[in-house]
């Protein structure tokens, strides 16, 4: 079968409406595969507009990364020189008798490595129960109230996905001078020609939009509109998980992490920065596992389990070839919303599969995912 008589069949038996997907190589793009519907009825295109979510992580990365060559950012001093919100992490100890959290100043100061990396303790109220109860309350996406939180543990002790990455934007931001989104729109989404990508979304991208679904409690998937970034207008805007954009725009970046940092005379990052991105950053930590306090959001996952996954600056590392096909040493990471990417340096193969449908890891979206991905290779 076809990369797309393949998907077509894998949405069908997951009941997900439609999805985009596409291959690339540092050379070229494919050509994108849109199957099904957008949820509202409307069918689904190769321009079809998604919320990325957490694919924004990588995006905001690279960022960072740029200020770092630029000797505006540091990986490994103080962030809490720069980011006040960070200067005096207390790690969460337990709680009291009445409840009450009880903390103790961090063992070392937060760096920006360890934001990078998913190594500063910091965590998601949706994934850790301990980061949850200590909040007491959802926070309000937005606000720099959402971001204040205690560790997890010390910074650097071990590795637990979280906000570390939209104090990264807020990190971008003061030492550039610039907001997270202007800052993007001049650096990386404009010199790459990504045109559709973006933290607003503009009437134009609206009349792409893709409805969010999620599974009701007979396993069908209804319409259950979501704003996961908070665009542009809270006190903050999302590193984390902020940005809405098209298959073949986020190709254009994989191509440029291929291509060791530029594509199409366009150098964004220099190739050290780029093979310091994709090297492990955390040593015998394991990476890629997420529990669910709110299992309607996201269940339970852990990625590659039949190995010790490793993560970069700003991304999941399969150290050993995975099972579907991709090859030791690529990088990968998701979106809330089951949107996927990789891209693999060994076989010079990106990969893009944009659904729109909670929860996240729903199985239904990880088989869809998986098909996709051995496809990928048996082509």
């Amino acid at each position: 079968m076809t990369i797309a008589d393949t998907l077509t069949a894998a949405l069908a038996d997951a009941g997900i409406p439609g999805a985009v997907a596409l291959t690339g190589s540092s050379r070229a793009a494919g050509d994108a595969i849109a199957i099904g519907t957008r949820g509202d009825g409307a069918p689904m295109t190769a321009d079809s507009v998604f919320q990325l979510a957490s694919m924004t992580k990588a995006v905001v990365s690279v960022a960072a990364m740029q200020l770092v060559e630029a000797g505006r950012l540091t990986l490994d001093a103080p962030i809490g020189d720069l980011l006040p919100g960070l200067a005096d992490p207390q790690v969460l100890t337990g709680f009291d008798g009445d409840g009450r959290v009880q903390t103790r100043p961090a063992a070392r100061p937060i760096t920006l490595r360890h934001l990078l990396s998913h190594t500063s303790g910091l965590g998601y109220d949706f994934v850790h129960a301990d980061m949850a109860r200590a909040r007491g309350a959802p926070p309000v996406p937005g606000t720099l109230a959402s971001l204040a939180t205690p560790l997890l543990f010390d910074p650097g002790d071990d590795w637990a996905y979280g906000i570390s990455t939209d104090w990264v934007g807020l990190a971008v931001e003061a030492a550039s001078g610039q907001r997270l989104d202007s800052w993007i729109a001049d650096h990386i989404t404009g010199p790459l020609g990504m045109t559709d990508t973006g933290f607003e979304l503009t009437e134009s991208r609206k009349a792409r939009f893709v409805t969010n679904m999620a599974r009701g409690e007979d396993g069908t998937l209804v319409p259950y509109p979501i704003n996961i970034g908070g665009g542009t207008s809270g006190e903050f805007i999302s590193g984390g998980g902020g940005m809405i954009g098209t298959a073949g725009d986020y190709m254009r970046f994989l191509r440029m992490l291929l291509n060791g940092g530029g594509i199409d005379g366009e150098r964004i990052l220099s190739r050290a920065s780029i093979a310091e991105m994709t090297r492990n950053q955390i040593g015998s930590l394991r990476a890629g596992g997420m529990t669910t306090t709110m299992p309607a959001l996201s269940a339970a996952v852990q990625w590659f389990p039949e190995m010790i996954a490793g993560w970069g600056l700003g991304f999941l590392i399969n150290p050993e070839t995975g099972a579907d096909g991709r090859s030791a040493g690529s990088c990968a990471w998701a979106g809330i919303c089951n949107t996927y990417f990789w891209f693999d340096p060994e076989r010079d193969i990106a990969a893009v599969l944009l659904m729109q449908m909670l929860p996240f890891a729903d199985p239904g979206a990880l088989a869809v995912l998986g098909a996709f991905e051995r496809a990928v290779y048996a082509a």
